[in-house]
């Protein structure tokens, strides 16, 4: 007989499902993981189909539950790149 999986206590996975949810997250997570460092343009470059607008709102939101790291170097253009 097969013992079914039980996990007593699901709230830290169930916290991580939260902060992850959604179309684009994942995605960009998913660059980041393969590229270790990303430039803003070549993110927006290389995640088909996301604007402007939504990319920066899901990077500001990964940011702030640091999950992602933003770096920012004081030049013009701003060069900002995420880890």
């Amino acid at each position: 007989m097969q013992k079914l999986c039980y996990v007593s206590n699901m709230e830290p996975f169930n916290y991580t499902l939260s902060i992850i949810n959604g179309k684009w997250k994942l995605k960009i997570l998913y660059l980041l993981a393969c590229l270790k460092t990303v430039r803003y343009g070549v993110m927006k470059r290389d995640i088909e189909g996301i604007t402007h607008k939504m990319l920066s709102s899901e990077l500001k939101y990964l940011e702030s539950k640091n999950i992602i790291l933003r770096k920012e170097d004081p030049q013009i253009p701003p060069k900002v790149e995420y880890s």
